[in-house]
């Protein structure tokens, strides 16, 4: 069992993930040095990196060094953004927040080892849950599933439907987003999973393994197809699969609270705050 601290703080498990966080995008970046910070520089096609504190940083961080960061981020062209995990930490936030960006909140919740396996129906309101290889054609629409389910955030039923999905498809094959995809899994960088129902998909998540660590990313469902118990299918697929490959820290950051209680549902407990800074809209 893991050593918890008198905060609720479990320091082995943290740093697990703090492992996890400064490898995980390795394959796909090119890493630039900022003393206290790391920027993560996308390289090729994907989604842009951040910047995050840097492994093993002994000393101090302040509103200099994060904006030595936002300057190049800005010089590069991509979004000013960092991630971190607010109890590892806690001094950044007070940094980042003097330089002008704001800070989201987001509950950071761990499957244990111990935890029964999260057990999810396969088939849910009539979608068969799947884990799709690089060439299945259910690949496009999944992806443009997880596009249009955080343009529109929330667990409510929402407008866009499967005429949606088409549309959204044919910009996901036009960009390369679909191809690029393919391509990790190929890697097996990632893995992903949805709920499929007349060949679209109607829900899909991705996990990342690297080594005995996994994150589940991006499970977003269709809003019109909201409230069918999909994203729950496709987390327990994403989990058992997860398990499959020897992974034994299954982790996640929740959206919301609401979010947060379904995932409770199937075994996951919070552990901590996953913070993500950007500029104010």
């Amino acid at each position: 069992m893991s050593r918890v601290t008198s905060d609720g703080r479990e320091p082995a498990l943290l740093d697990r993930l703090e492992q996890y966080y400064d490898a995980v995008p390795r394959p796909s970046a090119r890493v630039e040095e900022f003393g206290p910070l790391t920027l993560f520089v996308k390289e090729g096609r994907g989604w842009p990196f951040y910047g995050r504190p840097a492994r093993g940083w002994q000393g101090g961080v302040d509103a200099a060094d994060v904006a030595r960061v936002r300057t190049r981020q800005r010089e590069l062209g991509v979004p000013e953004s960092f991630e971190w995990v607010a109890e590892t930490t806690p001094a950044l936030r007070a940094a980042v927040e003097e330089s002008g960006l704001v800070v989201h909140e987001h509950p950071l919740m761990v499957l244990f080892p111990d935890a029964p396996a999260a057990a999810g129906p396969e088939v849910a309101a009539g979608s068969p849950v799947r884990i799709l290889g690089p060439d299945d054609p259910t690949l496009p629409s999944a992806s443009a599933v997880q596009h249009l389910a955080f343009a529109e955030p929330g667990t409510g039923v929402g407008s866009a439907d499967v005429a949606d999905v088409a549309e959204a498809v044919r910009a996901r094959l036009a960009d390369g987003s679909a191809e690029y995809l393919a391509a990790r899994i190929r890697k097996g960088l990632t893995v992903m999973a949805a709920a499929v129902q007349d060949g679209t998909a109607l829900c899909a998540g991705q996990h990342q393994p690297v080594g005995a660590v996994s994150e589940i990313v991006g499970v977003g469902t269709l809003p019109a197809a909201r409230r069918r118990g999909l994203g729950r299918a496709v987390t327990a697929a994403l989990v058992a699969d997860a398990r499959s490959r020897g992974v034994r820290t299954v982790f996640l950051s929740a959206g919301d609270v609401d979010v947060a209680r379904m995932y409770g549902g199937l075994g996951f407990r919070r552990i901590g705050t996953a913070l993500i800074a950007e500029p104010a809209e």
